[in-house]
């Protein structure tokens, strides 16, 4: 799961299209996404909040300084890309910490992707308009 890195905790999380390297190290509460502050990289309040779920159920803010690179999907994919990578690090940084993470579910790879387009209609599940006569 997680590794110990000189930079500190190293974990992968995924999710949807999206794929987050996460490095944690105790620190003041830094951090940078693609060399950006949170508040540049992301507009929406939606995405920080789901993103720092993890340090809010272990009483973590402002503990640990966070370096991430993510890539692919969108911002939404991203942000949970993020928590995934977030909670196996913090598991990697202490042990005690993967009961709570495991309760809220934040330790479980979401599998649900964009389900493909099938041959001989418009979308995944969209048929073109059946005409009788």
């Amino acid at each position: 799961m997680a590794k110990q890195t000189k930079d500190g905790i190293y974990a992968t999380g995924r999710r949807k299209e999206s794929t987050a390297r996460v490095w944690l190290k105790v620190g003041t509460g830094k951090v940078t996404i693609n060399g950006r502050t949170i508040d540049d990289y992301f507009g929406r309040e939606t995405s920080k909040m789901i993103m720092n779920q993890p340090l809010v159920v272990l009483e973590q803010v402002g503990k640990v300084d966070m370096n991430v690179n993510v890539r692919g999907g969108g911002l939404s994919g991203q942000a949970g890309a993020i928590r995934h990578g977030l909670s196996r690090a913090l598991c990697g940084l202490d042990p005690a910490h993967r009961p709570a993470l495991k309760k809220a579910g934040f330790l479980t790879r979401d599998a649900r992707v964009v389900e493909r387009k099938k041959s001989g209609q418009p979308g995944a599940r969209k048929r073109f308009q059946f005409s009788k006569r």
